[in-house]
């Protein structure tokens, strides 16, 4: 073990510098032609598709994979672009073994699924490697859209609304598009700027103008918006992170998950990137399992995922889990953060309560147990902030601290659409979020075409 791991804090240098590249590279590499065609072979092409039922988006999987399997990997892409302009990504992330391919036939019986989203990225690589564009822009309408954040549910409704002729501003409040693609997944599922050249496939459509460092709230107002715009699209996502509810969370050392995945994403030298000797991450989603099995990448020599509730409970599938252990993350469950211990205001360890359910309800029994950290993570969840809302002259409807919408994202405000995580029902999924964008934008097409 590299002598760089044992000092005590949280520094950055854990590992020798070549190491890191090794550590974060791809996750998946693509298929070669080969590959991809051997893979596709394997699927039935099922007439009443599993598959295509269990995907958000509703892509047409037998058909892609028989088109890459005939040598037309182009026209693949095209089919899955057809239903999902950012199925590259979404080749990447998509937790394809709890959707898709934990559905496909083969896997059912065979417990081998055909591997859908390794076959999407291939198709989609081509296609954008090549820069093929499917949908030559119409004639401008002289309609004009305002889109809020930059993000999967934006991306993708900007494009059916240019799709469609109508000119599209996007407003961005980061320094870069791209939302959660770009700033809130581990670095090793999507590599060589991959989020960044799928911001320019999507905007190359034309009629889309995207602005960063626009803030809802801060640089211009909703109602501003409504005025100058034909209609409105909210795709801002969720901006806050829940707290701890435990003494001492303030303490140094102890961070909000989603900050730690998005500064590691934009590092220049992930060398340079502190972490802690020992690392505790609370939570039991995929924001924790990203930021656990980073930190040990990083160098550091313990992580712990702590999690409140049962493994049957967590939201990160069985891969996410399985792909923690693989690289040396011990995941406990059953426990709740109940104090963070601190050593001359920096973080020392973390008290821990032990939890049952007695009944329905979550409950802690009085045991604890103490871990000893350098640094916490916090990654149980993030809420939407509303008052960037606020500037409107008339108040939006919230539900359960969230948008609220009809079946086609109709806000309570006239000319104002809202999909993604930031609406109620949102489930914190990208290919989701470029369904309700997608679907959003076809209403307000209708909208702005009617009569």
């Amino acid at each position: 073990m590299p002598e760089g791991q044992f000092k005590e804090g949280i520094v950055g240098g854990r590992l020798p510098a070549e190491q890191y590249a090794d550590n974060f590279s791809d996750l998946h590499p693509p298929l070669d032609h080969h590959e991809a065609l051997v893979e596709s072979d394997r699927c039935y092409f099922c007439y009443d598709a599993p598959c295509m039922n269990a995907c958000p988006t509703s892509i047409d999987i037998p058909l892609f994979i028989r088109q890459i399997s005939t040598g037309n990997p182009i026209g693949s892409a095209k089919t899955i672009f057809d239903q999902n302009i950012l199925g590259g990504m979404c080749a990447r992330v998509c937790p394809t073994e709890t959707l898709c391919e934990e559905v496909c036939v083969r896997e059912v019986a065979e417990g081998k699924p055909v591997q859908i989203g390794r076959l999407q990225r291939y198709a989609t690589d081509v296609a954008m490697a090549e820069n093929k564009q499917f949908y030559p822009r119409p004639e401008p309408t002289g309609k004009t859209v305002a889109v809020v954040g930059a993000g999967p549910a934006g991306l993708a409704a900007a494009h059916r609304l240019a799709r469609h002729g109508h000119d599209v501003t996007i407003l961005e409040a980061r320094p870069k598009a791209g939302g959660l693609n770009e700033y809130g997944i581990a670095a090793y599922k999507s590599v060589d700027n991959f989020a960044q050249a799928e911001v320019d496939y999507v905007a190359a459509i034309g009629g889309i103008d995207i602005q960063n460092g626009k803030a809802l709230g801060r640089d211009y107002q909703l109602s501003d918006l409504i005025r100058n715009y034909d209609a409105v699209f909210l795709g801002m996502g969720l901006g806050g992170v829940n707290a701890l509810r435990a003494d001492g969370e303030d303490a140094a050392g102890v961070t909000n998950a989603v900050e730690f995945i998005a500064e590691l994403r934009q590092a220049g030298d992930l060398a340079s990137l502190p972490v802690g000797r020992r690392v505790v991450v609370i939570g039991g989603g995929m924001t924790a399992i990203d930021a656990a099995v980073q930190s040990k990448l990083l160098g550091a020599e313990e992580v712990t995922i702590c999690y409140r509730r049962g493994q049957e409970h967590m939201n990160a599938s069985g891969f996410e889990q399985d792909l923690a252990a693989a690289n040396g993350v011990t995941i406990r469950h059953w426990l709740q953060p109940k104090r963070v211990i601190a050593d001359a205001g920096q973080v020392s360890g973390i008290e821990l309560e032990y939890t049952a359910l007695k009944g329905d309800k979550l409950a802690g029994t009085g045991e604890t147990l103490t871990l000893v950290a350098d640094q916490v993570f916090k990654a149980i969840g993030q809420s939407f902030v509303p008052a960037a809302l606020n500037g409107s002259e008339a108040s939006i409807e919230l539900e359960a601290g969230r948008i609220k919408v009809d079946r086609e994202g109709r806000t309570s405000l006239a000319k104002v659409w809202a999909g993604g995580d930031c609406i109620f029902g949102g489930d914190d999924l990208t290919v989701s979020a470029v369904a309700q964008g997608r679907d959003t934008a076809e209403s307000i097409h209708r909208s702005l075409t009617q009569g």
